[in-house]
């Protein structure tokens, strides 16, 4: 069994507002990254973690768009590993298999999906991603370069990020035993020597973070 855990308990505080219910291309954003996940062939079930006191927005928002495929939600925790550690605890018995998503990010296709499910039952672990192109500068003071790093070597993480279940549990738990704040799941892999598979995507995947960001994606959501 495979399922999906939507990290939707961020307050959107580089945005501003709340970015997950900014409407764009003619529904909020979470609607659109749920419909993707509430669509997808490969994912039997989805926890939401949410806000607490957002649980009837979001109920309202399953009966109007009409996602059909069983969910539940769960309150989010103070930091983003907290809210994803509420959402491992919160699956069916049965999963073997969980895809971690950023609900801000709505251009995740079905196809980036499914690799990446394919890739963790294999690997144990992987993440969409995509190369990095630019030429990357390190600056200890945030004026001046420091060095310049090999971009062959470098690349940019997305989401999902997913996990056969017992490995991403025993990571989390690693990470919350050493008192560490990870804002990425597969960092706790890292410490547990947990190999990580990347997986190179063919279409944008770009995540709600900034408004100048919404332009962009709201063009990529009407081509898809």
């Amino acid at each position: 069994m495979n399922a999906a855990i939507l990290v939707a308990a961020g307050k959107g505080v580089r945005m501003g507002s709340d970015k997950l219910w900014l409407e764009i291309a003619g529904r909020p954003v979470i609607a659109h990254t749920w419909k993707k996940f509430n669509d997808a062939k490969c994912v039997d079930e989805i926890i939401l973690v949410v806000r607490d006191g957002m649980q009837k927005q979001f109920t309202e928002l399953s009966v109007k768009f009409h996602f059909h495929k069983p969910f539940r939600m769960v309150v989010g925790g103070a930091e983003r590993q907290d809210s994803v550690w509420n959402g491992l605890v919160a699956l069916s018995p049965k999963t073997e298999i969980v895809a971690i998503q950023d609900a801000a990010r709505p251009c995740t296709t079905e196809a980036m999906i499914a690799a990446t499910i394919t890739a963790a039952r294999e690997t144990g672990a992987a993440v969409a991603a995509q190369q990095v192109t630019d030429t990357i500068k390190e600056s200890g003071d945030g004026k001046t370069v420091s060095r310049t790093h090999d971009r062959s070597k470098l690349w940019s993480v997305q989401t999902p990020q997913t996990f056969r279940v017992e490995i991403i549990r025993r990571a989390i738990s690693t990470a919350r035993e050493k008192k560490l704040v990870l804002t990425d799941d597969t960092a706790a892999c890292e410490l547990i020597g947990q190999p990580v598979q990347l997986v190179p995507g063919a279409t944008p995947n770009p995540k709600v973070t900034v408004p100048g960001d919404l332009p962009v994606i709201e063009a990529l959501l009407r081509a898809s």
